[in-house]
């Protein structure tokens, strides 16, 4: 692991990186980040943390380099390991997070039994993996990331001329399955709404379901994401679960999933008061619990009464939890966003519209969705067809009826 710390030389902020070379004994560089020491130690703490991440890695290419990842003799799980940790500095955690999980579970397991190396690897090998997933009983959806994930690596190769093409091109993507979400209607969730309102949950219910959120999204609402005045709510802020190094943690970041995840809508007037009292329940909370609460997230919404931030995984534990304590059919809490989905298509809320309020990168995704929902627009499409039809007839019908009339004239 690289660190870095900050040192004073000659009245010049230094960037001291401490690592472990190739035997493992500890080493340190000095670099100068060319920063006075008065009046500039944000920023020399900043252009540190750049130095410590440029030189990682350099670090990482020349010990992929040592340990002779260009050589004939490397196997390709050991290549796919060592890309890994080079992409851990360029990606971001949760990808990580999902690329670890994938290599070292399935990929490591089949390719240490059927050890082949790296510039011998062929579209063969890679759907002989895929069959194997297929018969594990993975789904279609799956086998998709594996693929992704294998194909980016080997591209990577590919790039660095270490193998002449890219054999992952050459199989055929598995068929993406669609999915066909489950979701409460009006009644369900007014049900759920009603029924739940003294639960710690009620109100990220509530705000999950109006607006639709990601988990992600609703965790990661700060205050001053509501514009009490102009009655807004701004989606841009978000908090996920990461496993980093062996263990779990927090990860918050000031952007979204996507670009058109970062959105700005109308606050519903039924939220505001709920949205008031809950903050002057949080002030409650803080004056009681004094120097024990936890101050780290005090401008997040969704904290617990110590001010603890709420965890992902509890919301999802809880919900399941809920629904069973109330008798109410089983979805999952990321199925709150497609009840927000599908109620809006059933008040004749149009596809793009619902797009926006969702924040989905492209049109697409969205129809692909929730296109099985669309009733209305079935509904009209019945109509356009049935009328055409039924303006045919009639043209027929007035048709038959001139010519009767020509043949009695006669």
């Amino acid at each position: 692991m690289v660190t870095v710390s900050l040192q004073e030389k000659n009245g010049i902020y230094q960037a001291v990186i401490n690592y472990k070379d190739n035997e493992g004994k500890r080493k340190q560089k000095w670099i100068s980040t060319k920063l006075k020491v008065r009046g500039n130690k944000k920023q020399a703490q900043a252009k540190a943390e750049e130095l410590r991440l440029k030189f990682e890695n350099q670090l990482n290419a020349k010990q992929m380099k040592n340990n002779n990842i260009e050589k004939t003799n490397i196997l390709f799980i050991d290549y796919i390991k060592t890309w890994l940790e080079v992409q851990r500095q360029i990606i971001e955690p949760s990808t990580y997070t999902s690329y670890a999980q994938i290599i070292n579970a399935r990929i490591t397991k089949y390719f240490t039994e059927n050890p082949i190396k790296l510039v011998d690897i062929k579209a063969r090998d890679i759907q002989n993996y895929y069959d194997y997933l297929f018969k594990d009983g993975l789904s279609s959806n799956t086998v998709i990331h594996h693929h992704a994930l294998i194909r980016e690596a080997l591209d990577n190769a590919f790039q660095k001329e270490i193998i002449p093409s890219n054999p992952a091109d050459k199989v055929k993507r598995p068929k993406k399955e669609q999915y066909i979400s489950d979701f409460y209607n009006e009644n369900e969730l007014n049900e759920l709404f009603e029924k739940s309102k003294d639960d710690p949950m009620h109100l990220i219910i509530l705000v999950t379901a109006y607006y639709g959120l990601r988990r992600s999204e609703v965790l990661g609402l700060k205050w001053d994401a509501f514009d009490f005045e102009n009655k807004t709510i701004t989606i841009k802020h978000t908090v996920i679960m990461a496993k980093i190094d062996g263990k779990r943690q927090l990860v918050a970041k000031d952007r979204t999933k996507n670009k058109s995840s970062y959105r700005t809508l109308p606050l519903i007037d039924e939220l505001v008061d709920k949205l008031l009292e809950f903050k002057e329940q949080q002030e409650y909370f803080k004056k009681a619990f004094g120097k024990s609460y936890c101050k780290k997230y005090k401008d997040y919404v969704f904290v617990k009464p110590d001010g603890k931030l709420v965890r992902p995984d509890y919301i999802s534990e809880h919900f399941k939890i809920l629904l069973n304590k109330l008798e109410l059919k089983h979805i999952r809490f990321h199925d709150l966003r497609h009840s927000c989905a599908s109620l809006l298509l059933s008040k004749g809320v149009p596809m793009k519209a619902i797009q926006e309020w969702l924040g989905h990168s492209n049109f697409s995704t969205t129809a692909n969705i929730y296109a099985h929902l669309d009733s209305n627009s079935k509904q009209l499409s019945a109509k356009a067809i049935s009328s055409a039809f039924e303006t045919k007839k009639e043209i027929e019908n007035n048709d038959t009826l001139s010519i009767s009339e020509v043949e009695l004239d006669i």
